[in-house]
């Protein structure tokens, strides 16, 4: 039993999905899951088990930023022996080609967070996602005409940047978005032997500064969550 998670083991499926909002999390459960049972409550941080096609499946919120979704990680593999863990979240784009809405599957994590450096005493880490995961996400998307963007993000300690010119280094080495969790998701699954993807939907455009509504966030989650689902 972990600090923050607190059920026994066996009550968190081995495919586990990650969305940052807790609520996010309950909304999941109860649009996509059959059967789900809460299995966490700790800090208002709700997890969810249920079945999807048959196949159990799990959900657990993580809050924002590397720290946060560090905590969930670590406790999801360590206590649980999860397997596969799936980002389910937003990003900010900083690329034209890129619009309000398309989804990215992550298949690198670039970041600003001393979390790596840390970990590697100083030397650069490049946290990359499971292969086999990436695949699935890919193909799936493919064959049910789905359009995604693959390529390497922005994992940034950052919601709010005083530097207007942040994005513009990043931009031109060809990173598609800004988000917040990625890098640890994938360094700590990495530790762990574990599976991990980052599926993310573009809410924000930081070029253009548009941004999605609540409704059109609320529509674009169930193509995102479907990619999820049917892969795990």
């Amino acid at each position: 039993m972990g600090i923050h998670i607190e059920v026994r083991r066996g009550n968190i499926a081995p495919t586990v999905l990650l969305p940052g909002d807790p609520l996010r999390a309950q909304y999941i459960a109860e649009h996509f899951l059959e059967n789900c049972v809460c299995y966490n409550e700790v800090r208002c941080m709700y997890g969810y088990t249920g079945t999807f096609n048959g196949k159990l499946v799990s959900v657990q919120g993580t809050g924002m930023g590397i720290p946060s979704i560090s905590i969930y990680v670590e406790e999801l593999l360590r206590d649980y022996a999860c397997k596969n863990l799936i980002r389910v979240g937003s990003c900010g784009t900083i690329q034209e080609t890129i619009r309000l809405r398309d989804i990215i599957l992550a298949h690198g994590a670039s970041t600003d967070s001393n979390f790596n450096n840390i970990t590697f005493g100083g030397s650069d880490y490049a946290p990359t996602a499971s292969f086999e995961l990436l695949k699935s996400a890919y193909d799936y998307s493919a064959v049910n005409e789905i359009p995604v963007k693959v390529g390497n993000v922005m994992t940034s300690d950052f919601f709010y940047n005083e530097d207007r010119n942040f994005y513009k280094i990043w931009k031109k080495y060809g990173i598609l978005a800004y988000e917040m969790e990625t890098a640890a998701l994938y360094t700590i699954s990495a530790r762990y032997g574990a599976q991990a993807l980052s599926i993310l939907t573009v809410s924000d455009h930081i070029l253009t500064g548009e941004a999605m509504t609540p409704e059109e966030r609320e529509r674009t989650l169930a193509t995102m969550c479907e990619i999820a689902l049917n892969i795990a």
